[in-house]
């Protein structure tokens, strides 16, 4: 070619190829922005064209999008972002595999969508407690309930408790309509709604009913030991610190548990009053705890989010 540019191509064979595209060929238009390359879908390969450097590096990207869709995992432009920016992973795709969840009755697989969130189902797999601290959009909630009913169905615990701290973000609760489960439910619904994500809803509704899953405030562990369970405390930046020493001495024999929460979003009236605070201060060091952080570059919402938390980084909240 006379401008110099140089055609490679990467095997599609085995790829679901409405995945692998996107919709209205949005994953495709993604890698050639990202990289400055043309690219097409022709036959059982992905023809991509332009500079030799620029062509290699999309190759690397392709590649891993190939995989991604030979698997059937969920693919869109974001995900094309995210997988450009993973230099240190196996440019086959394959460095997170060890990041998958697949839960019976449903049909897509839960995977790490970055380096970060592999290390964090990792740590999850590896210690009795495991501290996720990090900004919004991250998967820090969702990750951990996919690895609490994993544990569930694979019958390493008998139950998971999912707990938040109900903070009165301006309003009082006394003032709220209904009975305390209408006035706390409001602050539960983002569990419930991840819940809904892991399981078929009639299961979801039966192991509610029987408590093998149980959603509840904070202020309701008090009292309870909490053995052959897998606890996830949510939000935990919003709990004081006797609740988060309250919640730490429930662990009973055979139980896991993870907590998270974000530094930024604290709601509570005296930020050094947050129990969040306090662990990372003390509890490092501890065999069996584990801390990991997640930066902007783990959103996995829009990108605008990882975006508006970078500008709030940098203007000092």
């Amino acid at each position: 070619m006379s401008d110099g540019s140089v055609t490679q191509k990467v095997s599609t064979e085995g790829a679901d190829m409405l995945t692998l595209a996107g919709v209205n060929d949005g994953n495709l238009v993604e890698l050639s922005r990202l990289c400055g390359v043309r690219v097409a879908l022709r036959g059982d390969a992905m023809s991509i064209t332009g500079p030799s450097e620029l062509v290699s590096r999309a190759v690397e990207i392709g590649r891993r999008m190939v995989d991604r869709a030979r698997q059937r995992t969920e693919l869109s432009p974001d995900d094309v972002l995210r997988l450009s920016e993973d230099d240190g992973g196996d440019p086959n795709g394959n460095g997170m595999a060890d990041g998958r969840i697949a839960l019976p009755g449903m049909r897509k697989l839960i995977q790490a969508k970055t380096t970060g969130q592999a290390e964090y189902l990792a740590k999850i797999g590896e210690n009795d407690i495991v501290v996720g601290i990090g900004p919004a959009g991250t998967g820090k909630t969702f990750l951990a309930m996919a690895a609490a009913v994993d544990a569930l169905v694979k019958k390493r615990v008998k139950r998971i408790i999912l707990a938040r701290p109900a903070v009165e973000a301006g309003e009082s609760l006394g003032f709220l309509p209904g009975d305390m489960q209408a006035k706390v439910d409001p602050y539960l619904r983002p569990l419930y709604d991840a819940l809904d994500e892991m399981m078929p809803q009639e299961r979801v509704q039966k192991a509610l009913e029987t408590r093998v899953i149980e959603i509840a405030p904070l202020a309701f562990m008090r009292g309870r030991t909490l053995s052959d369970a897998f606890v996830i405390l949510d939000e935990a930046q919003n709990a004081t610190t006797m609740q988060m020493k309250m919640f730490l001495t429930r662990l009973g024999v055979n139980s896991q548990i993870v907590i998270t929460g974000d530094k930024t979003q604290i709601d509570l009236p005296k930020r050094e009053e947050s129990g969040l605070m306090q662990v990372e201060r003390i509890l490092p060091g501890i065999e069996g705890i584990a801390f990991h952080y997640f930066t902007d570059v783990d959103v996995v919402r829009h990108r605008l989010v990882r975006d508006i938390i970078k500008a709030y980084v940098e203007d000092g909240n």
